[in-house]
């Protein structure tokens, strides 16, 4: 299904601060707009009309006003567009369609080696008369340059052969944004998930690879080159006989080190090794000893990390996610090594688990969605 790309009409600066409130809200009376828009009802009543007008605004119903009379009640329009979200996972690819006021639109999942495809069922998923305002994908590595006024930032450096073949199923003329994946799990924690209610926190993702989501007044911090919280690059290991390697701490850390770890340590009497992270911690729960010795180590090697976290950031709360970060046996150990190299920090695991980037690059989507017809180019009042 091939999707328009259709350029936002021009609007007033009332209409265009009254979608944005509406965006947000989803559905609202006038009454409710000019509340939260904090404008007076007549300029309300002129900036929706005028949104109706140009069908960014609609009407979904009516409700009691509390005096007896009803009110009407505003939705987004047809020509309000929608957005897609692509997560380029190391495994999977999960694509979400969103409408401007976050409702699910359409989604898909499939193996990254057919992330064209799952990105084209998406998009025919799509309601065929939405305009397409913006795409965010969210890859492992995005090096940025700055945006003045953007809480995060467009990449600049290749995402890799992935992004390109995915690149061709994207429909041309449709601004695209890539993001860093851990930077939206981490938003989609702040929003949904264990971070709620919490403006500064980091985001610790563990799995094949590692990452951090550094949240501070409840924004992203993506700093100077976009590269804020790769962790990968610290130096690793700190040893008078050995040089440091480039990403060797993620190397350490990443699962398949952690399975390469459990196959050296599987007594031969025990039959197969675990194969995969889900395997290992399912041995651990279930009491084999060679298992939760691994995992025991490995929750050991994380609250070091976590500790070398702390010290910079004190960011008060950690988040663990990935995919062996999240596991909870995680927990104890890894509390246990945080308390005794740093101070005090609350750990939690992911409440939004592997759908935490899709999830924040949706949100991110969606805001991009809205600044492209709010920002469009504006007459005066």
């Amino acid at each position: 299904m091939e999707h328009d790309v259709v350029r936002a009409p021009r609007l007033t600066e009332s209409a265009s601060h009254v979608f944005a409130v509406l965006a947000q809200a989803g559905t609202a009376t006038r009454p409710q707009l000019a509340s939260l828009a904090r404008l007076s009802k007549p300029t309300v009543s002129s900036a929706v009309a005028e949104l109706e007008g140009v069908q960014l605004a609609a009407h979904s119903g009516t409700a009691s006003s509390g005096t007896g009379r009803n009110a009407a009640v505003y939705r987004l329009g047809p020509a309000a567009g929608a957005v897609l979200a692509v997560d380029l996972g190391p495994a999977l690819t999960r694509v979400r369609g969103c409408a401007l006021d976050g409702t699910l639109l359409a989604e898909a999942t499939g193996p990254r080696a057919e992330a064209a495809d799952v990105v084209r069922d998406a998009l025919g998923a799509l309601p065929a008369d939405a305009p397409l305002r913006t795409i965010v994908v969210a890859v492992g590595d995005v090096t940025a340059r700055a945006e003045e006024g953007s809480g995060m930032r467009p990449a600049t450096a290749k995402a890799g052969p992935v992004f390109d073949a995915v690149a061709v199923a994207l429909p041309p003329g449709v601004p695209v944004h890539l993001e860093n994946n851990v930077n939206c799990a981490a938003l989609a924690e702040l929003h949904e998930g264990a971070a709620r209610g919490r403006h500064t926190f980091g985001y610790l993702r563990i799995g094949v690879g590692i990452g951090l989501g550094i949240v501070v007044g409840g924004q992203v911090l993506a700093g100077a080159n976009g590269a804020a919280g790769e962790l990968a690059r610290l130096p690793y290991p700190w040893d008078d006989d050995l040089e440091p390697r480039h990403e060797a701490l993620e190397e350490y850390i990443g699962a398949r080190s952690l399975l390469r770890r459990a196959a050296e340590a599987w007594p031969d009497g025990d039959g197969v090794g675990p194969r995969t992270a889900e395997r290992l911690f399912a041995l651990a729960a279930q009491g084999s000893a060679p298992a939760r010795a691994v995992v025991a180590r490995h929750a050991v090697d994380v609250g070091r990390l976590a500790a070398a976290v702390t010290a910079v950031l004190d960011p008060g709360l950690l988040v663990l996610g990935g995919s062996t970060g999240a596991f909870p046996q995680l927990l104890p150990g890894v509390r246990a090594e945080l308390e005794r190299l740093s101070w005090p920090t609350e750990v939690v695991s992911s409440q939004v688990g592997d759908l935490g980037t899709v999830v924040g690059a949706a949100r991110l989507a969606v805001a991009r969605g809205v600044q492209t017809v709010t920002e469009a180019a504006r007459t005066k009042d």
